[in-house]
């Protein structure tokens, strides 16, 4: 068994921008379970500061350099289940608003993957494997094996590198390479981090990593084309042979529609059709919707972008809204989908509503009271709403990209088969066209919803059969 060390941007039950958390704080867990000992370092955010502070063990603390100043450093822990939890803090530099989004950005994460390496030297804590999640951390492998290669107990480490979406890679400028992260030039000069004219933090996690790892195998064989590489895609293929697709997985205690306390209804596959219908008129009657148990709603719960599919609603607006079904929306992003989903609610009352914002507890509810859950992206590295609903016996309705072909089985009305319905072509008559075959199921051919609903709820979304995976690739690693 391996002793890991998990870096992050973020993760559960701490704080949560995106997919990256859900795993991050699941994921620890299945692992420690079949044996390993695994720790996780993020940064001290001002929510954790605010909700966590008090419940927090301090370390140590030391300086790292930034900006050729000593900057000090404050480590704090605490213990979730079977796994360690570390924080930096920073107060300049964590303790804002949000996440990320700030100009400073490469600054601050140079400063946390900096303030990493040096925590294991003051902690004398040494993994067998640190395994870097996203471009928050891709700089670690490069500055360890760069800067650190005289010292063996550095030297003994090997470093996994997950890749949760090409689309955001950390690239910054050419100066913060000897400011702020404290590597020779030559880096820049012989192209290992170097990106469009600055550097990447992505791009050198995928080069310095001994093994690189992405959400799900049909996303791994994607990322290796033009289409899906963000001009990485030359990087990905020098290292396809090192690269592996592992699906995500959700937390089922946590996302349990018999235990859930964000609900009002408990259920399981036995009594599901009784109480999600009870669930649904409660999310009817929560959202302003018009009561009816027998209408198919649809629910969804995303970040409203680009990247999401949602532009393809756009050009079908008014067959969405001719469609017999009810609209559930929980989510915020980008303004024009904004302002057209609240336009639409305008003049839908009854029939659409759109909930700005995010809503955990919410969501849940809508998981629990749909019937079909929508996710039409343009790209979707792995996905964890369409594991969640399946979960909650809500069939996701996908674009088949990435991990959602990969979970998904689209319905075969000839074999009986199938855990939710899918469209292959980015292209928007084919998703009306598929949404309003649902439609036809769902009224239609009751015996093959409840079918599909099964199907839904006996798909195993648990992190089990990843983790096994996990467990083969760390222990390759460490057997070398």
């Amino acid at each position: 068994m391996a002793s890991i060390l998990m870096v992050a941007g973020e993760a559960l039950p701490f704080v949560k921008t995106g997919g990256l958390a859900d795993v991050v704080g699941s994921l620890p867990q299945a692992l420690a379970q079949r044996g390993h000992e695994v720790k996780v370092v993020i940064p001290l955010y001002k929510k954790i500061a605010e909700n966590n502070f008090d419940d927090l063990y301090f370390d140590c603390e030391y300086t790292v350099s930034i900006n050729y100043h000593e900057v000090p450093v404050r480590v704090f822990s605490t213990m979730v289940g079977d796994v360690c939890y570390f924080f930096i803090q920073h107060q300049g530099y964590f303790e804002r608003d949000t996440l990320y989004g700030y100009e400073d950005d490469g600054e601050r994460f140079a400063y946390f993957q900096k303030a990493v390496i040096e925590m294991l030297n003051q902690l004398n804590y040494w993994p067998n494997i640190i395994h870097c999640h996203d471009w928050q951390s891709g700089m670690i492998p490069c500055m360890v094996k760069e800067t650190h290669d005289s010292d063996p107990r550095y030297n003994a480490i090997r470093f996994v590198y997950t890749i949760h979406n090409m689309a955001y890679q950390g690239n910054f400028g050419p100066e913060m390479l000897d400011s702020c992260l404290g590597l020779p030039y030559y880096l820049l000069d012989n192209g290992n981090v170097r990106f469009d004219g600055g550097i990447s933090f992505m791009k050198s996690g995928i080069l310095y990593a001994d093994k690189v790892t992405t959400v799900s195998p049909t996303y791994s064989q994607e990322i290796l084309s033009p289409q899906y590489g963000e001009h990485l895609e030359a990087v990905l293929n020098m290292r396809k042979y090192d690269l592996w697709g592992i699906v995500n997985g959700i937390d089922t205690n946590s996302w349990n529609p018999a235990t859930d306390p964000e609900i009002p209804y408990h259920y399981d596959k036995i009594n599901v059709k009784a109480q999600k219908r009870k669930n649904k008129l409660a999310l009817q009657e929560e959202l302003g919707l018009e009561q009816n148990p027998d209408v198919m709603l649809v629910g969804v719960v995303s970040r409203l972008t680009w990247q999401k599919g949602f532009y393809l609603l756009m050009e079908q607006l008014d067959a969405l809204c001719a469609a017999p079904i009810q609209l559930a929306i929980l989510g915020s992003g980008e303004a024009p989908i904004e302002n057209k989903f609240r336009d639409l609610e305008n003049g839908n009352k009854g029939k659409i509503c759109f909930y700005y914002g995010y809503n955990e507890s919410l969501a849940h509810r809508i998981y629990a009271g749909s019937d079909l859950f929508l996710m039409p992206s343009l790209f979707e590295p792995c996905g964890i709403s369409q594991l969640c609903s399946m979960r909650y016996g809500t069939l996701p309705f996908v674009r088949e990209t990435g991990g959602l072909k990969d979970t998904v089985n689209a319905y075969n009305e000839y074999e009986k088969s199938g855990n939710g319905f899918s469209f292959e072509k980015y292209d928007s008559n084919d998703l009306i066209h598929t949404l309003y075959y649902a439609c036809e199921v769902y009224y239609n051919r009751k015996e093959d919803w409840d079918m599909l609903q099964t199907n839904a709820m006996n798909t195993d979304v648990s992190w089990d059969a990843s983790a096994k995976t996990y467990s083969l690739l760390y222990n390759e690693l460490v057997s070398q």
